[in-house]
Protein backbone atom coordinates (compact mmCIF):
# COMPACT_ATOMS: atom_id res chain seq x y z
CA UNK A 1 0.00 0.00 0.00
CA UNK A 2 3.22 2.15 0.43
CA UNK A 3 5.55 2.65 -2.50
CA UNK A 4 8.91 1.78 -0.50
CA UNK A 5 12.10 3.19 -2.13
CA UNK A 6 15.01 2.17 -0.55
CA UNK A 7 16.82 4.88 -0.67
CA UNK A 8 20.71 5.94 0.33
CA UNK A 9 22.74 5.57 3.93
CA UNK A 10 22.81 9.06 4.85
CA UNK A 11 25.35 9.77 7.47
CA UNK A 12 26.60 13.41 8.48
CA UNK A 13 30.29 12.47 9.76
CA UNK A 14 32.14 13.79 6.67
CA UNK A 15 34.41 10.60 6.64
CA UNK A 16 31.34 8.58 5.21
CA UNK A 17 29.81 8.40 2.02
CA UNK A 18 25.79 7.09 1.03
CA UNK A 19 24.77 4.08 -1.22
CA UNK A 20 22.46 4.49 -3.48
CA UNK A 21 20.00 1.52 -4.27
CA UNK A 22 18.31 0.74 -7.81
CA UNK A 23 14.75 0.65 -7.58
CA UNK A 24 11.80 -1.30 -9.88
CA UNK A 25 8.14 -1.33 -9.39
CA UNK A 26 5.45 -4.00 -8.66
CA UNK A 27 2.06 -4.64 -7.51
CA UNK A 28 0.88 -4.35 -3.86
CA UNK A 29 -2.03 -5.88 -2.69
CA UNK A 30 -4.29 -4.56 0.28
CA UNK A 31 -6.62 -6.27 3.01
CA UNK A 32 -7.87 -3.02 5.09
CA UNK A 33 -8.58 0.12 4.88
CA UNK A 34 -7.61 3.28 7.32
CA UNK A 35 -9.10 6.38 8.54
CA UNK A 36 -9.39 8.91 5.53
CA UNK A 37 -6.31 11.27 7.12
CA UNK A 38 -4.13 8.41 7.09
CA UNK A 39 -4.47 6.27 4.33
CA UNK A 40 -1.62 5.50 2.13
CA UNK A 41 -1.30 6.30 -1.48
CA UNK A 42 -2.30 2.99 -3.52
CA UNK A 43 1.32 2.40 -4.72
CA UNK A 44 3.76 -0.15 -6.07
CA UNK A 45 7.21 -1.12 -4.93
CA UNK A 46 10.45 -3.70 -4.59
CA UNK A 47 12.36 -4.67 -2.31
CA UNK A 48 15.80 -3.94 -2.05
CA UNK A 49 18.84 -4.79 0.08
CA UNK A 50 19.41 -2.73 3.26
CA UNK A 51 22.63 -0.82 2.56
CA UNK A 52 25.74 -1.99 4.60
CA UNK A 53 26.48 0.40 7.26
CA UNK A 54 30.16 1.65 7.46
CA UNK A 55 31.91 1.27 10.22
CA UNK A 56 32.19 4.01 13.01
CA UNK A 57 35.75 4.57 14.58
CA UNK A 58 34.31 3.60 18.04
CA UNK A 59 31.85 0.93 18.72
CA UNK A 60 27.97 2.30 18.42
CA UNK A 61 25.70 1.65 21.36
CA UNK A 62 22.47 -0.51 21.60
CA UNK A 63 20.83 1.02 24.00
CA UNK A 64 21.28 5.19 24.53
CA UNK A 65 19.64 8.33 24.09
CA UNK A 66 20.33 10.23 21.13
CA UNK A 67 19.69 13.83 21.24
CA UNK A 68 21.08 14.64 17.51
CA UNK A 69 23.69 17.04 18.10
CA UNK A 70 26.11 15.50 15.63
CA UNK A 71 27.05 12.53 13.56
CA UNK A 72 24.06 10.01 12.07
CA UNK A 73 26.33 7.40 12.17
CA UNK A 74 24.24 4.28 12.28
CA UNK A 75 21.41 5.20 11.38
CA UNK A 76 19.63 4.40 7.66
CA UNK A 77 17.25 6.71 6.00
CA UNK A 78 14.37 5.01 3.89
CA UNK A 79 11.91 6.90 1.85
CA UNK A 80 8.42 6.14 1.09
CA UNK A 81 5.53 7.58 -0.92
CA UNK A 82 6.36 10.55 -3.57
CA UNK A 83 9.82 10.34 -5.01
CA UNK A 84 10.36 13.67 -4.04
CA UNK A 85 13.50 13.74 -2.37
CA UNK A 86 13.12 15.04 1.10
CA UNK A 87 15.58 17.29 3.31
CA UNK A 88 16.56 15.25 6.58
CA UNK A 89 18.98 17.05 8.52
CA UNK A 90 20.52 17.83 12.03
CA UNK A 91 20.21 21.77 13.86
CA UNK A 92 20.17 23.13 17.36
CA UNK A 93 20.25 19.36 18.54
CA UNK A 94 17.18 17.92 16.95
CA UNK A 95 16.48 15.69 13.87
CA UNK A 96 14.41 17.58 11.09
CA UNK A 97 12.13 15.73 8.58
CA UNK A 98 11.03 18.52 5.90
CA UNK A 99 8.91 17.24 3.16
CA UNK A 100 7.36 19.36 0.68
CA UNK A 101 5.87 16.58 -1.51
CA UNK A 102 2.21 15.21 -0.44
CA UNK A 103 1.99 11.49 0.64
CA UNK A 104 5.58 11.29 1.88
CA UNK A 105 6.72 8.76 4.24
CA UNK A 106 10.57 9.06 5.63
CA UNK A 107 11.92 6.35 8.00
CA UNK A 108 15.25 7.08 9.93
CA UNK A 109 15.95 3.06 11.57
CA UNK A 110 19.09 2.58 14.05
CA UNK A 111 21.12 -0.16 11.75
CA UNK A 112 23.78 -1.75 13.64
CA UNK A 113 21.60 -3.95 16.37
CA UNK A 114 18.30 -6.20 15.64
CA UNK A 115 16.36 -5.93 18.46
CA UNK A 116 14.03 -8.77 20.13
CA UNK A 117 11.94 -6.58 22.97
CA UNK A 118 12.99 -3.23 23.48
CA UNK A 119 11.71 0.31 24.35
CA UNK A 120 11.90 3.59 22.23
CA UNK A 121 11.03 6.69 23.62
CA UNK A 122 11.19 9.78 21.39
CA UNK A 123 9.91 13.56 21.56
CA UNK A 124 9.29 15.64 18.89
CA UNK A 125 7.17 18.12 17.15
CA UNK A 126 5.33 18.98 14.00
CA UNK A 127 6.56 22.42 13.53
CA UNK A 128 4.50 23.65 10.31
CA UNK A 129 1.13 22.63 11.39
CA UNK A 130 0.15 20.44 7.98
CA UNK A 131 -1.83 17.72 8.79
CA UNK A 132 0.74 14.52 8.98
CA UNK A 133 1.89 11.88 11.72
CA UNK A 134 4.74 11.04 13.27
CA UNK A 135 5.61 7.43 14.63
CA UNK A 136 8.03 5.03 15.41
CA UNK A 137 9.19 1.73 14.15
CA UNK A 138 10.45 -1.74 15.98
CA UNK A 139 11.80 -5.29 14.32
CA UNK A 140 12.03 -4.38 11.22
CA UNK A 141 13.93 -6.57 8.87
CA UNK A 142 13.63 -7.42 4.98
CA UNK A 143 12.88 -10.99 5.04
CA UNK A 144 9.99 -11.19 8.18
CA UNK A 145 8.47 -7.30 7.85
CA UNK A 146 8.19 -4.42 10.66
CA UNK A 147 5.53 -2.85 13.35
CA UNK A 148 5.16 0.94 13.05
CA UNK A 149 3.16 3.09 15.60
CA UNK A 150 2.02 6.22 14.24
CA UNK A 151 0.05 9.10 16.08
CA UNK A 152 -1.47 12.18 13.84
CA UNK A 153 -2.48 15.47 14.61
CA UNK A 154 -6.44 14.83 13.98
CA UNK A 155 -5.97 13.07 17.48
CA UNK A 156 -5.86 9.05 15.97
CA UNK A 157 -3.32 6.47 16.06
CA UNK A 158 -2.61 3.50 14.48
CA UNK A 159 -0.66 0.25 14.42
CA UNK A 160 0.80 -1.08 10.86
CA UNK A 161 2.25 -4.43 9.72
CA UNK A 162 4.23 -4.45 6.71
CA UNK A 163 5.91 -7.60 4.95
CA UNK A 164 7.80 -9.13 1.56
CA UNK A 165 5.35 -11.52 0.38
CA UNK A 166 7.70 -12.65 -2.57
CA UNK A 167 10.17 -10.81 -5.04
CA UNK A 168 8.95 -7.12 -5.90
CA UNK A 169 5.31 -8.11 -4.26
CA UNK A 170 4.44 -6.61 -0.83
CA UNK A 171 1.31 -6.35 1.34
CA UNK A 172 0.96 -3.60 4.27
CA UNK A 173 -1.53 -3.86 6.59
CA UNK A 174 -3.32 -2.08 9.30
CA UNK A 175 -3.33 -3.67 12.53
CA UNK A 176 -5.92 -1.65 14.70
CA UNK A 177 -6.61 2.27 14.81
CA UNK A 178 -7.98 4.70 17.22
CA UNK A 179 -8.33 8.15 19.16
CA UNK A 180 -6.71 9.45 22.23
CA UNK A 181 -7.06 12.61 23.86
CA UNK A 182 -3.64 12.18 25.31
CA UNK A 183 -2.76 13.17 21.83
CA UNK A 184 -1.67 17.25 22.20
CA UNK A 185 -2.10 20.19 19.62
CA UNK A 186 0.12 20.18 16.72
CA UNK A 187 2.78 22.26 16.92
CA UNK A 188 3.63 21.32 21.14
CA UNK A 189 6.34 18.93 22.19
CA UNK A 190 4.87 15.85 22.58
CA UNK A 191 6.43 12.39 23.52
CA UNK A 192 5.47 9.09 21.81
CA UNK A 193 6.78 5.46 23.02
CA UNK A 194 6.78 1.90 21.99
CA UNK A 195 7.40 -1.03 23.77
CA UNK A 196 7.89 -4.45 22.15
CA UNK A 197 7.81 -7.27 24.53
CA UNK A 198 6.97 -10.62 23.23
CA UNK A 199 3.67 -10.81 21.56
CA UNK A 200 2.41 -7.56 22.85
CA UNK A 201 3.40 -4.28 21.88
CA UNK A 202 2.94 -1.20 24.56
CA UNK A 203 1.86 2.04 23.00
CA UNK A 204 2.44 5.08 24.73
CA UNK A 205 1.87 8.62 24.31
CA UNK A 206 2.96 11.75 26.65
CA UNK A 207 4.09 8.82 28.89
CA UNK A 208 0.99 7.43 29.19
CA UNK A 209 -0.12 4.06 28.39
CA UNK A 210 -2.94 4.43 25.70
CA UNK A 211 -3.12 0.51 24.75
CA UNK A 212 -1.68 -3.08 24.40
CA UNK A 213 -1.65 -4.40 21.07
CA UNK A 214 -1.58 -8.05 21.03
CA UNK A 215 0.50 -9.22 18.09
CA UNK A 216 1.42 -12.66 18.20
CA UNK A 217 -0.89 -13.66 15.09
CA UNK A 218 2.70 -12.23 12.94
CA UNK A 219 5.13 -14.05 14.53
CA UNK A 220 7.43 -10.96 14.34
CA UNK A 221 10.48 -11.74 16.52
CA UNK A 222 13.05 -9.22 16.03
CA UNK A 223 14.59 -6.53 14.03
CA UNK A 224 15.55 -2.86 13.50
CA UNK A 225 14.14 0.00 15.41
CA UNK A 226 13.55 4.36 14.71
CA UNK A 227 11.63 6.71 13.54
CA UNK A 228 9.02 7.63 11.05
CA UNK A 229 7.30 10.92 9.77
CA UNK A 230 4.86 11.37 6.78
CA UNK A 231 2.67 13.92 5.18
CA UNK A 232 -0.86 14.05 3.72
CA UNK A 233 -2.68 15.90 1.03
CA UNK A 234 -1.13 19.18 2.49
CA UNK A 235 2.54 20.15 2.61
CA UNK A 236 4.86 21.17 4.14
CA UNK A 237 5.81 19.39 6.95
CA UNK A 238 8.58 19.54 9.00
CA UNK A 239 8.98 17.11 11.88
CA UNK A 240 11.37 17.70 14.59
CA UNK A 241 12.99 15.12 16.62
CA UNK A 242 14.44 16.30 19.88
CA UNK A 243 15.91 12.96 21.35
CA UNK A 244 15.51 9.28 20.80
CA UNK A 245 16.09 6.58 23.97
CA UNK A 246 16.34 3.14 23.32
CA UNK A 247 16.35 1.00 26.53
CA UNK A 248 15.15 -2.45 28.11
CA UNK A 249 11.19 -3.05 28.13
Amino acid sequence: MRKLLIGCLILIAACQTGVQATVTEAPVSSTATLPASQTPIPATFAPQPTPTLELSPTPLPRFFTHEFDGSLAGWLILQAGSDAVPNIETENSSLILHMDSAYNWVYVLYGPYDYADVQIHAQFENRAGSPSSIGLVCRYSEADGWFEYNIATDGTYNVLYGRWLADEIADYLPIMSGSSNAIGVSGTPQEVGLTCSGTILGLYINQQNIRNVDVSRYQLLAGKLGVTASSFENTPVVAAFDWVKVSEP
